[in-house]
C-alpha cells in the first residue's frame, strides 16, 4: 500500500513555464517531475514540480539561475 508523505511541490504561472522547468531540470538533472497541480493549491496553470523536501535548498538557486518563473512552494501530503 502506498503512503503519503510531505514533498515539495512548486506552482507556475504558466503551462510553458513548468514545461521549461521540466526541461531544463532534466538536463541539469534535477530531481522531480511534473505533476497536475494538486487540487488544495491554486495556482496559475494546472501542473506543478514535485520533488523531495530535502531538494528546496538547492532547487531556489537553480530556480534564480536558470530564470525560471515559478509563483510559489509548498509543503504537500502526496503519495
Amino acid at each position: 500500500m502506498r503512503t503519503r508523505h510531505l514533498q515539495l511541490v512548486v506552482t507556475f504561472a504558466t503551462t510553458t513555464a513548468a514545461m521549461e522547468m521540466e526541461r531544463k531540470a532534466e538536463e541539469e538533472q534535477i530531481p522531480g517531475r511534473l505533476i497536475p497541480l494538486p487540487s488544495e493549491i491554486s495556482a496559475g496553470c494546472g501542473l506543478a514540480w514535485k520533488t523531495e523536501l530535502s531538494e528546496k535548498e538547492s532547487l531556489i538557486p537553480f530556480l534564480e539561475q536558470a530564470k525560471l518563473r515559478w509563483e510559489a512552494m509548498y509543503e504537500c501530503s502526496l503519495f
